[in-house]
């Protein structure tokens, strides 16, 4: 089965000072996609630099011309459907059709509680994601939505002229719950997992992959209920929140290793951050772009 290698560029720099020179060696380095995180603030960068996803993601596109590009990944916290489809439409436009939707229910982090509302609870979380996902399926589809949802409201809303990608842009859909797995079933091109978060800080990696082999064979489930084939979407892993963390990039063995072991459970695209300095991610760049140049050969892709 054949693997991908992507990277994910945090929006922590300034794009004269760093931001435009990522995007360009990343495509360079030959990866698949350059995916962005989608959020207001994260984490440790609560107090740093940190820019909007689709104005980075608009200008990667005219920086770059193969490099795929993408969130990982967007969430109803800050988001409407209807806006949203307007703003991806015109990037998928902007990019030559080089966009991947990557979409989950969001967290608890400061995007839940940015706008001044209370944060959701985990049942609110996945009720506005099933709404969120099939009406953002059938504006980037149908040329006009009339929709009035629990929590979603469309009015003869536009999307004119669709997509340069048809029937739509691909959706990544970010799931492990049996609800989020059927999501991913119906609308997905592709599913997201970050692992098992209960086995980051505790667990082991032959914990870990076991865990993933697990959520893999769900979402199959799934996908059987509908009669669709779970080969038809691709399988991506996100990096840096399993029990390995980031030492996965500590050097090209450890990384061909771990890729490896996650290829045989049927992943097909593997995640990697771009090294930040002076953060949780920060990695020798050297032996990054060792990774991304070489690691995919030895793998046999």
């Amino acid at each position: 089965m054949t693997l991908r290698l992507s990277t994910v560029i945090l929006p922590v720099f300034r794009w004269h000072e760093g931001g435009r020179a990522a995007w360009q060696r990343a495509e360079e380095l030959g990866f698949h996609t350059g995916y962005t995180y989608d959020h207001l603030t994260w984490r440790s960068f609560r107090d740093r630099t940190w820019f909007g996803a689709l104005p980075t993601l608009t200008a990667a596109a005219g920086a770059t011309e193969r490099l795929r590009l993408g969130t990982l990944v967007t969430s109803p916290n800050f988001r409407h459907p209807v806006t949203l489809a307007k703003e991806l439409m015109s990037l998928d436009d902007i990019s030559g059709g080089r966009v991947t939707l990557g979409i989950g229910a969001g967290g608890n982090g400061f995007d839940a509680t940015a706008l001044g509302q209370e944060a959701w609870t985990p049942k609110e979380r996945a009720d506005r994601f099933a709404e969120f996902v099939p009406l953002l399926d059938r504006l980037l589809t149908e040329e006009a939505v009339t929709e009035r949802g629990t929590f979603y409201t469309a009015d003869e809303a536009r999307a004119i002229p669709g997509c340069v990608q048809r029937p739509r842009l691909p959706f990544a859909v970010a799931a492990t719950g049996p609800r989020g797995l059927r999501l991913a079933a119906r609308h997905g091109q592709a599913w997201v997992t970050t692992g098992d978060p209960k086995l980051f800080e505790t667990g082991t990696p032959e914990q870990s992959l076991a865990a993933v082999g697990g959520q893999i064979e769900k979402l199959g489930k799934a996908c059987a209920e509908i009669g669709r084939d779970v080969a038809e979407l691709d399988k991506i892993l996100l990096t840096g929140f399993t029990p390995e963390q980031n030492t996965v990039l500590s050097s090209l063995d450890a990384f061909v290793d771990f890729a490896g072991r996650h290829q045989e459970l049927g992943f097909t695209e593997i995640v990697v951050h771009w090294p930040i300095p002076d953060s949780d991610f920060a990695t020798d760049q050297a032996v990054f772009e060792r990774i991304a140049t070489e690691a995919l050969a030895q793998l046999g892709n």
